[in-house]
């Protein structure tokens, strides 16, 4: 896959792939963005994107994550990359772009994270591909 030099977001979707052994093709692509965002650290989540992981991994996979498993991956893959914290610019722009655009309200705060990291691409597969929104662009990478 090749990935953009720009800085991109990366949508709790995404990473939820890496875990999934049925969907192995879907699993290496998100596998290789995340390390991407590691390595060249360019890629970047927001705090949303933590929770929403932790409810999907403890709760949703096919066999959940042990509290210390999360705990683990939390620390070592997504807090690295965890760039945008709550805070009212946050919420404000994230009601903006709601306005606008036809989303729920926790899609448009995952668009102002990306937004407000100065993202080129959110990387999701839940939001329509292609779209630009508050000058960020919506990719399926699947």
């Amino acid at each position: 896959m090749n990935l953009t030099r720009d800085r991109y977001f990366i949508d709790t979707n995404i990473l939820v792939y890496i875990f999934n052994s049925d969907k192995k093709n879907k699993s290496e692509i998100a596998g290789q963005i995340l390390k991407n965002a590691l390595l060249e650290g360019n890629g970047c989540i927001s705090f949303q994107v933590i929770q929403e992981f932790c409810n999907v991994a403890l709760k949703k996979f096919e066999v959940p994550l042990s509290l210390e498993d999360c705990k683990t991956f939390i620390n070592r893959f997504l807090y690295p990359i965890c760039a945008v914290h709550p805070g009212i610019e946050l919420y404000n722009t994230a009601l903006d772009i709601r306005k606008n655009a036809n989303y729920s309200y926790y899609d448009c705060l995952i668009l102002a994270a990306a937004y407000q990291s100065e993202c080129k691409t959110l990387f999701s597969e839940d939001l329509q591909s292609g779209q630009i929104i508050a000058g960020v662009k919506i990719v399926n990478p699947f």
